[in-house]
């Protein structure tokens, strides 16, 4: 029997319709509430709800607008650095040295300017290289060695503590800067990264605006940008996005400098609210903006995430961290509250992962 013989349907087979065939469950299109729930920041979105109904039940005064500013306002200084946290995570590294980094960056400007008897804008911008310094020399040692990036950044973040509070002593005599409030240029930069504004007879601080502002810039370049397109690439698989033309090494370095802009921008918030610095502060902040990222949605292996997710996370810290003292609890309980908090979101992940690819 030939090959053309073989091909011609059975006698009395009816032709199939001309209409939607019968598809298996790959093919299928899936219900739009398990669509949704492949959306890494639907998770975080509803548990910052949560959490949010919570504390305005068993706080009244968080449902004051001058409470839901604070809230926002801590939430801020934690998303603003969250943000290149998650956009690092994404593109499958971490960075432990994060919360160093912004005392770091603040200390610079801060002595730089008062020793120098500079203009504060020029420890500003000196601010912002040795930042990107730092996160350039972290990129390049995980690029080039090839180690974890849990180990190089582990290194950067022990270095840093040390000089931190070593040169801090050596110049000032102390351990922390003197203050710089008196100093030209002072005003006008915290106008820029410290200053507050009126909504309604609220002061609301201009880092909430900065947070809300950079948080929609990274999701333009996640999902827009071809930018965005390698962060997930190099995430997923550094190798496959290397052998199809993706640069792997700026990619990566890259990213890490983002984590250091972030860490100058917080800094120098710092630097101009309180007008001094504490040389020893920052110590486990890189946990709670890595937590925030993965409460988010960011995936600890990397190639999956989004900039929305962090946000909401963001939140949560700032909600819990502010609903506890206006509850009027122990603030004791917050370090507790968030390891519970996180646990709870990662296995929410996982569930959520679950049902949107389950057939």
């Amino acid at each position: 029997m030939s090959m053309a013989q073989r091909a011609e349907p059975a006698v009395g087979t009816t032709p199939p319709a001309s209409g939607p065939k019968d598809s298996d469950g790959r093919t299928a299109r899936r219900p739009l509430a398990l669509r949704l729930l492949a959306r890494p920041e639907v998770g975080v979105f509803l548990g910052a709800a949560a959490v949010l109904v919570f504390f305005l039940i068993v706080a009244p005064s968080v449902r004051q607008g001058s409470s839901m500013a604070t809230v926002l306002y801590q939430s801020s200084t934690i998303g603003i650095m969250a943000l290149p946290v998650a956009l690092l995570m994404i593109g499958g590294e971490f960075d432990l040295s994060s919360g160093v980094a912004v005392i770091s960056s603040a200390l610079t400007a801060s002595m730089l300017s008062y020793q120098l008897t500079l203009n504060v804008w020029t420890g500003v911008i000196v601010a912002l290289l040795v930042s990107l310094a730092i996160g350039f020399f972290n990129g390049w040692m995980v690029v080039k060695t090839g180690l974890p990036s849990f180990l190089i950044t582990l290194g950067t973040f022990l270095i840093l503590q040390g000089v931190n509070l070593a040169v801090t002593k050596l110049i000032t005599g102390n351990v922390a800067t003197d203050d710089i409030s008196d100093m030209d240029g002072f005003g006008q930069a915290r106008k820029i990264f410290a200053s507050s504004f009126d909504v309604g007879g609220v002061q609301v601080k201009i880092t909430v605006v900065w947070w809300l502002a950079f948080a929609a810039l990274a999701t333009w370049v996640l999902l827009r940008t071809k930018y965005g397109n390698w962060i997930f690439a190099v995430g997923g698989s550094k190798d496959s996005a290397r052998a199809v033309g993706v640069p792997v090494t700026f990619t990566k370095i890259s990213l890490f400098m983002l984590v250091g802009f972030g860490a100058w921008f917080v800094g120098m918030h710092n630097l101009f609210s309180f007008n001094t610095v504490q040389s020893g502060e920052g110590i486990g902040n890189e946990l709670i903006y890595i937590a925030a990222a993965v409460i988010g949605g960011c995936l600890l292996t990397g190639g999956a995430g989004s900039a929305i997710g962090p946000v909401f996370g963001a939140f949560m810290f700032g909600m819990v961290n502010q609903g506890i003292v206006y509850a009027g609890w122990n603030p004791d309980w917050f370090k507790a509250f968030l390891g519970v908090m996180l646990l709870g979101a990662v296995l929410i992940n996982l569930w959520v992962q679950r049902t949107a690819t389950r057939r």
